[in-house]
C-alpha cells in the first residue's frame, strides 16, 4: 500500500470525521502528513495515534480562518516535512438558518472557515508547490456546492463559492504541475449527522428516512471519502483537474418532487 510513498501531506480538519480518516488513509498509503486542527487535544491524539501505528505524522494547531495562523501552520509543517507535496482541506463548520435569520457573523463564520479557509491554506503553500514543480490540493466540499436545501443558509452559498475557487486555481496554475480538485460527500456517518438524528423528535425514524433516501439504503462511511482523496492526491490521477467528484450513493442522481 505505497500509493502515497514518499509523499507529504497536510491535512485541515484532520482531527476527527473525514478528517480523520483522510489522515488515517493517507498514512496506510506511506504518505508523511501533518495533521492541522483547531482541537489542539484530538490533534495532537490523532497524530500520536498514527506515530504509535508506524507512520510519521505531526500536529499543528490552526484555525483555517486566520491568515496568520495558517501561514505559521505551513512554515511548521515545512519545517517537519521539507516541503508539501498535498494538501487536504477538510476544515469546515455547518451554519444553517433561513436567509433571513441570517445575522452578520453567521455570515462571517460559514465563508470564513468554508471558504476563506481554504483559500488561506491553498495560498500559504501553493508557492512551495509551484517551485517544486508539482502539487495536489483536494478540497473537501459537499452535495452543497451544487444543490440547496432550504434553512440551510449560507452554507451553501460558501460551498458553491468553493467550487469557483477551485477551478479557478486548478485551471491557472495547471500548465506549472498544480491540480486542484474537490470531493462534493453527501450524508456521511459523521458526529454532526449522528447529532442531527438525536436532535429529532423522533431519532430512529430521522436515521430511518436518511438512509431510505439513499440508493444504497445507507449512508457513506469516512473512509469512503478519504480513498477518494488518496485518489486524487495520487499520481493515478494526474491529468484530473479542476474537478469535482461526488460521494453520495447517488442520492443526487434521484428524482424526487
Amino acid at each position: 500500500m505505497d500509493r502515497l510513498n514518499d509523499k507529504t501531506a497536510i491535512i485541515t480538519g484532520g482531527a476527527r470525521g473525514i478528517g480523520a480518516a483522510v489522515a488515517e488513509a493517507f498514512s496506510r498509503e506511506g504518505a508523511s502528513v501533518v495533521i492541522a486542527d483547531s482541537n489542539a487535544a484530538d490533534g495532537a491524539a490523532m497524530a500520536e495515534r498514527l506515530r504509535d501505528s508506524g507512520h510519521l505524522a505531526a500536529f499543528v494547531p490552526a484555525d483555517v480562518s486566520d491568515p496568520a495562523a495558517v501561514q505559521a501552520m505551513s512554515d511548521s509543517a515545512l519545517g517537519e516535512l521539507g516541503r508539501v507535496d498535498i494538501l487536504v482541506t477538510c476544515a469546515g463548520r455547518n451554519v444553517f438558518a433561513e436567509p433571513l435569520e441570517t445575522d452578520p457573523d453567521q455570515w462571517r463564520e460559514a465563508l470564513a472557515v468554508n471558504l476563506e479557509g481554504t483559500w488561506n491554506c491553498m495560498r500559504a503553500v501553493i508557492p512551495g508547490m509551484l517551485e517544486n514543480g508539482a502539487g495536489s490540493i483536494v478540497a473537501i466540499a459537499s452535495v452543497h456546492a451544487f444543490s440547496v436545501i432550504p434553512g440551510t443558509f449560507p452554507y451553501p452559498v460558501a460551498k458553491h463559492a468553493l467550487l469557483g475557487l477551485v477551478r479557478s486555481v486548478g485551471v491557472e496554475y495547471a500548465a506549472r504541475g498544480l491540480r486542484v480538485n474537490a470531493i462534493a460527500p453527501g450524508y456521511i456517518d459523521t458526529q454532526p449527522v449522528r447529532d442531527y438524528w438525536r436532535g429529532s423528535p423522533k431519532p430512529a425514524e430521522a436515521e430511518r428516512r436518511t438512509l431510505q433516501m439513499h440508493p444504497p439504503r445507507r449512508i457513506g462511511r469516512p473512509e469512503e471519502v478519504a480513498m477518494t482523496a488518496v485518489f486524487l492526491a495520487s499520481d493515478e490521477a494526474p491529468f484530473i483537474n479542476a474537478e469535482c467528484i461526488v460521494v453520495d450513493g447517488g442520492r443526487s442522481a434521484l428524482y424526487h418532487d
